[in-house]
């Protein structure tokens, strides 16, 4: 496909730390093919830093962000390409018309979230879309200069303000292989999702404060009318006590995790750790091999 396109093309490869026999494979391509560059990560930084490191060391004057998996369709790149040169967006994102293979909790919980995270987010993110998108240069340059560690891609290039048009599509179902993104990847994501775009958690835990206070002042109100009343009844007792504790311990318990959360970032922002270590990077048109002997 990339020989019958009227533009040149790179083909930049991440290994997040694979342990199987992909970068011997990735090393055999970019010797047959001088469009091939490969960064190589020390260990697994997770999908989000791969994803950084690609547009960190992309170097044309836009770039596609697509899975190895090939479930998002290449041969929709040249129609976003089109799309991006016929109108003054500088991002083209795919849209998913339809999801197959993937289960209906799966569906359903990702629907879920979005919207949610919509509902508490300052920046409306669009539906049904993932890491799959053409950006324009300028996009590039202005994600790369974004100094925080902790990212949530798919929210930082509508945070950017850039003009943005969707591409629809159906996305296929796996062709082979396991999905390397399970329950607890995904709740990670979600958090970090979450955590990054918005604090209404922290206003939701305040209003929550606030509503057990008044809930508290009825209960100190109901208890003292019922004691001097002959037509409550009441059973002195631990019920009652320890169900208030139960209850308000709770929420105390969520707001120190919400708080926790945000100052976990914060400490991880303040350590100043890279993203990510590359162990090699082999450059397009090299006709280098990843030397790892001593």
């Amino acid at each position: 496909m990339a020989d019958q396109v009227p533009w040149q093309s790179e083909f930049l490869f991440i290994d997040d730390g694979s342990r199987d026999k992909t970068l011997p494979l990735l090393e055999r391509l970019h010797l047959a093919d001088q469009r091939i560059s490969i960064v190589s990560f020390t260990r697994n930084f997770g999908h989000q830093a791969a994803v950084s490191a690609g547009l960190h060391f992309a170097k044309g004057d836009a770039a596609v962000i697509i899975d190895a998996d090939l479930q998002d369709p290449p041969e929709i790149i040249p129609d976003m390409v089109k799309k991006w040169n016929e109108s003054d967006a500088r991002i083209v994102f795919g849209r998913r018309r339809k999801r197959k293979g993937e289960s209906l909790v799966k569906t359903g919980t990702a629907r879920a979230f979005y919207r949610v995270l919509n509902r508490l987010s300052e920046i409306p993110l669009p539906l049904n879309t993932g890491d799959f998108r053409l950006l324009d240069r300028m996009v590039i340059d202005a994600f790369n200069a974004l100094p925080e560690r902790n990212k949530y891609i798919r929210g930082l290039f509508p945070w950017l303000g850039y003009k943005a048009v969707p591409l629809e599509y159906d996305r296929d179902a796996r062709y082979s292989g396991t999905t390397k993104y399970p329950l607890g990847k995904m709740l990670k994501l979600a958090g970090d999702g979450m955590f990054s775009f918005s604090r209404k958690p922290l206003r939701i835990a305040t209003f929550i404060g606030i509503v057990n206070i008044v809930v508290s002042l009825a209960l100190v109100v109901y208890v003292f009318v019922a004691y001097f009343s002959k037509s409550i009844m009441t059973v002195p007792g631990w019920a009652s006590t320890l169900l208030v504790i139960v209850f308000f311990s709770g929420i105390q318990l969520v707001s120190m995790g919400l708080l926790g959360a945000y100052i976990g970032r914060i400490f991880d922002e303040v350590k100043g750790r890279p993203e990510y270590v590359v162990e090699a990077y082999l450059e397009a048109g090299d006709r280098d091999t990843i030397d790892k002997t001593p």
